[in-house]
């Protein structure tokens, strides 16, 4: 079974979502960014998440892992609980 390790962020809207990307991308620290911004738990902690298998995280979420390369950041995905950033941190 594949499994993923991830962190997110976790925000109200897509529009933000999607601001934060092209933050992670031009280089802003991924981990400062879900502490400041994060609406989850996760994000005192860099938004990690630690690891998961299949049926573990919400379908939209999951696919969006498992879909994405090790290192890469993925996003904006919809979930019932908002907007993610997410970044795949390994596979195994």
């Amino acid at each position: 079974m594949v499994q993923c390790n991830a962190s997110h962020i976790l925000v109200g809207s897509m529009a933000e979502a999607q601001e934060l990307i092209e933050r992670i991308r031009s280089g802003e620290d991924f981990e400062a960014l879900a502490r400041k911004h994060s609406l989850c738990p996760s994000g005192k902690d860099g938004g990690k998440l630690g690891w998961f298998g299949r049926g573990q995280m919400v379908p939209p979420f999951e696919k969006a892992c498992l879909a994405a390369k090790e290192g890469e950041v993925v996003g904006p995905v919809k979930t019932q609980f908002g907007w993610h950033v997410i970044r795949v941190n390994g596979k195994k």
